[in-house]
């Protein structure tokens, strides 16, 4: 079980954050700002945990599992996917020289202007990313903001997968008899 953990788990990672780099690659090396393609893109690389949970079910234990036990697979998947998510993260940043946020703070900026954000409201969200740079610099915070990111993917795709696959005739096994 802790095998098809870490091979779905960092296959899902690995998803999310090719995902991710795409998007910013195609963006001018600027962040996206669309939160709800960053979440497709998790729920997409997510869909990793239903067929682990799935391949465990079928292979392991004949067809059937309960939705404890395919809860906490599930659940596992996510973890290494987090993690995966977050070294390579990381990784990217180091490699990047780090200046992600500052361009992201730079789009978030040049919106509020295009928006017509003007005097002491353009000052203000201007101070707030001036803080965000801030706080974004100190590991210590920009881990928990990573893995908090892909918190609700990574807690509603295990839940759904297994009380679909706690069924044996959903995506029953291959030459399995339904009845």
């Amino acid at each position: 079980m802790l095998r098809i953990a870490i091979i779905y788990g960092l296959v899902s990672g690995a998803v999310i954050i090719g995902g991710m780099l795409a998007t910013i690659a195609l963006n001018g090396g600027a962040p996206h700002s669309n939160p709800y393609l960053g979440y497709l893109i998790m729920l997409i690389a997510m869909s990793s945990i239903l067929v682990g949970v799935k391949q465990y079910r079928d292979q392991a234990l004949g067809g059937v599992i309960r939705f404890w036990p395919a809860l906490g697979l599930g659940l596992a998947i996510a973890g290494f996917a987090a993690l995966a998510y977050v070294v390579i993260w990381e990784v990217y940043l180091a490699v990047s020289g780090g200046d992600f946020i500052q361009k992201y703070a730079d789009t978030m900026l040049a919106q509020k202007r295009a928006e017509g954000v003007t005097g002491a409201a353009y000052d203000k969200a201007a101070a707030e990313m001036a803080g965000m740079i801030k706080l974004y610099a100190n590991p210590l915070f920009r881990v928990p903001i990573t893995l908090l990111e892909i918190l609700p993917v990574g807690l509603l795709v295990p839940v759904v997968s297994a009380a679909l696959l706690r069924n044996p005739r959903f995506l029953p096994a291959r030459g399995a008899a339904t009845a």
